[in-house]
C-alpha cells in the first residue's frame, strides 16, 4: 500500500494556500477599496508584516509537496501534480517580484505621503494578487485531480473461461 502522506500533505498545503489567497482576493482586497487610503495603507502594512513569513513558507511547502507527488506518481497524476507545482512556484514568483516590491512602497507611503500615481500602483498590486490567487486555486484543483487519478486502480481484463 502506497503512503498517503505525500498526497495528503500536497492537498493540505496547496489547499491552505488557495484558501488564504482566495479569502484575501474575495474579502480583504475589496475591503481595501472602501476604507480611507490612510487606513488601507496602515492595515496593508501590518497585514503584510504578518503574512510575509507565513505565506512564503506555505508557498514553498506547496511547491515541494506537489513536486513530491509528481515524483511518486505516474501518468495523468504526475502531469497534474507537476503543473500544480509549477503554478505554486509561479504564485511565489508573482508574489516576490510583483506584490512584494509594491508592499515595500506601501510601507513607505503609510509613514509619509502616497505619490500621485499611488492608485495605479495599488491597482497593479491587485492584478498581481488576482494572478497568484488564481494560480493557487488551479494548482489545488489539479492536485485534487492528481490524487484521484493516482488512487484509481486499473481495471483488469476478465479472466478467460
Amino acid at each position: 500500500m502506497r503512503s498517503r502522506l505525500v498526497p495528503t500533505l500536497a492537498l493540505l498545503f496547496t489547499g491552505l494556500l488557495a484558501g488564504a489567497f482566495g479569502y484575501g482576493a474575495l474579502n480583504v482586497a475589496p475591503t481595501f477599496d472602501v476604507v480611507p487610503l490612510d487606513v488601507r495603507l496602515q492595515f496593508h502594512t501590518a497585514l503584510m508584516r504578518m503574512n510575509g513569513p507565513v505565506m512564503q513558507t506555505l508557498m514553498g511547502l506547496s511547491v515541494v509537496s506537489a513536486l513530491a507527488l509528481a515524483i511518486t506518481t505516474r501518468g495523468r497524476a504526475r502531469r497534474c501534480a507537476a503543473i500544480a507545482s509549477a503554478l505554486c512556484a509561479g504564485s511565489f514568483l508573482v508574489t516576490r517580484f510583483g506584490n512584494v516590491p509594491i508592499n515595500g512602497r506601501i510601507k513607505v507611503w503609510a509613514a509619509t505621503t502616497p505619490p500621485p500615481d499611488h492608485a495605479a500602483q495599488l491597482q497593479r498590486w491587485e492584478v498581481f494578487n488576482q494572478v497568484r490567487s488564481a494560480a493557487a486555486f488551479v494548482a489545488f484543483v489539479l492536485l485534487r485531480v492528481a490524487v484521484d487519478a493516482s488512487r484509481r486502480r486499473p481495471v483488469s481484463p476478465p479472466a478467460p473461461r
